[in-house]
């Protein structure tokens, strides 16, 4: 691991890399509705980094946007 670099990058990259997904989804096919799911796992996996570097503010910020999707997909 290289000195400036975090441990856990790799899950990190991922949950960028569902992020992007999700709004892509969400701003070329938004009928499908999977873009939901999409930012609900994104999201899931940046609170998961978050605990994991110790960074509260990963976690709050991103278990909101986990409830608001959630939300969104109940109502």
């Amino acid at each position: 691991m290289d000195q400036n670099e975090k441990p856990y990058q790799f899950l990190a990259w991922t949950a960028t890399a569902v992020l992007i997904l999700a709004a892509i989804l969400a701003s070329f096919v938004p009928a499908l509705e999977y873009h939901h799911w999409a930012f609900i796992i994104a999201n899931s996996l940046w609170v998961i980094v978050g605990i994991l570097w110790k960074e509260m503010t990963l976690v709050v910020l991103n278990a909101g946007l986990t409830i608001i999707y959630i939300f969104g997909l109940v109502l």
